[in-house]
């Protein structure tokens, strides 16, 4: 079945098949659907760890963007904040929360680091931030 070009202006353009559109809504769907289990095995299991491959596939989710533009940002990220923890840098990046390092020992070919994480209660609840707040 041959589809016939709508003239627009001075560009041409083919109408997409109602089928077309069907499909691409139907992919989409599955897409959500995946990424909020993802995102629910990640929350529900406190016992799994978060790889980077899955942390890639939530960022996907997450931001609507393509995952070969996601994977190199993410990985750099990773890169660098790897890199600050193993020059004994703070890392203060909210909501995640603020790392700091206890111990830190070299061993063989690696380094072993005691870290503590302080995050915000009323960031994971949604509360505001007092200083948006007035004193009436």
């Amino acid at each position: 079945m041959a589809v016939s070009p709508r003239k627009t202006g001075t560009r041409t353009t083919a109408k997409k098949p109602a089928a077309a559109k069907a499909q691409a809504s139907a992919q989409t769907d599955i897409a959500a659907v995946e990424a909020e289990n993802l995102r629910a095995s990640a929350i529900g299991d406190a016992a799994s760890e978060l790889r980077k491959k899955e942390l890639i596939e939530l960022v996907v989710a997450r931001c609507d963007v393509k995952k070969r533009d996601a994977k190199p940002a993410v990985e750099a990220a990773l890169a660098v904040l790897g890199e600050a923890l193993k020059a004994g840098r703070e890392v203060n990046l909210q909501p995640m929360g603020k790392i700091k390092i206890k111990r830190s020992k070299q061993v063989g070919n690696a380094q072993i680091s005691t870290l503590h994480l302080r995050q915000n209660n009323a960031t994971r609840s949604g509360g505001k931030d007092p200083l948006a707040q007035t004193g009436d």
